[in-house]
């Protein structure tokens, strides 16, 4: 299993960071992926991916909630990083934010059409974060329609007609499914049935939206397992299919992401 969307450099994880990797292994999972929030988390999140090469994989990005006053000066941080530092395996985790509050939403479009652009020039996936506002994303990132630009709408939420567009629309573009899934009012049991195999990627989100049946609890990467056997089930296929489906739509999308080895498989 590849966990295509973590924050395990988050200080939800400071205590105990090395047992979350080891159950992680463990569980079945080869990469973890870690998309930026922000300049504070940069050093942070390659430290992790210092600590664990091979095995975590930094992203560069401006989060949408972090678009506040003073955003181009993050922005700014953001081109440099792309600019100097090699190894990033994408721009994320950027996009739109509607759910908190709407006050910044033209800078948020400003800030995502901006690092669209970068993630064009640098030949790089990007990660979208989308939160009651697929319209608003859907209208930004249309002008990119005939570009190479590829990505994924991690974490998503949204409705059948929402996944058909995506599917539809834009055909680089990939579906991150998480612990949601498995939460006993979500939607996406019957949303998944739109989806293709080969446009699907499995995700954590952690420490957030951990799954049944740990849900209330911290989320960490070896739970990946429980999203994993939950759309098996609702796709009706075996679970060991569908981590080599996701695995290698990750690796279409990020790279190769070669370095750590395969050792622990567990179904």
């Amino acid at each position: 299993m590849i966990d295509t969307h973590a924050h395990l450099f988050l200080e939800e994880f400071n205590d105990d960071l090395p047992q979350v990797v080891q159950r992680a292994r463990v569980a079945g999972v080869t990469r973890i992926l870690l998309p930026n929030i922000d300049s504070t988390t940069i050093e942070p999140m390659w430290q992790v991916c210092r600590t664990y090469p091979g095995y975590c994989y930094p992203m560069i990005g401006l989060h949408p909630t972090s678009v506040k006053t003073g955003y181009e000066a993050e922005l700014e941080i953001v081109h440099r990083e792309l600019t100097t530092r090699t190894g990033y395996i994408a721009v994320g985790e950027i996009g739109i934010d509607l759910y908190w509050d709407k006050t910044y939403q033209a800078w948020q479009e400003i800030a995502l059409r901006k690092q669209l652009e970068w993630a064009l020039q640098y030949h790089l996936p990007v990660v979208l974060h989308c939160r009651e506002a697929f319209d608003t994303i859907y209208k930004v990132l249309s002008p990119f329609k005939e570009t190479p630009l590829s990505g994924v709408f991690h974490s998503f939420t949204g409705t059948a007609d929402e996944a058909r567009c995506i599917i539809r629309e834009f055909p680089r573009f990939y579906i991150g499914i998480n612990g949601v899934v498995t939460f006993k009012k979500s939607a996406l049991p019957e949303t998944l049935a739109e989806i293709p195999l080969d446009r699907l990627l499995i995700e954590t989100d952690a420490p957030y939206l951990t799954p049944v049946p740990y849900r209330g609890k911290r989320n960490e990467s070896a739970y990946l397992q429980y999203t994993l056997q939950k759309v098996a089930e609702l796709c009706k296929i075996a679970p060991k299919q569908l981590d080599e489906a996701t695995s290698a739509n990750a690796r279409k999308l990020f790279g190769d992401l070669g370095g750590a080895g395969e050792d622990f498989k567990v179904y």
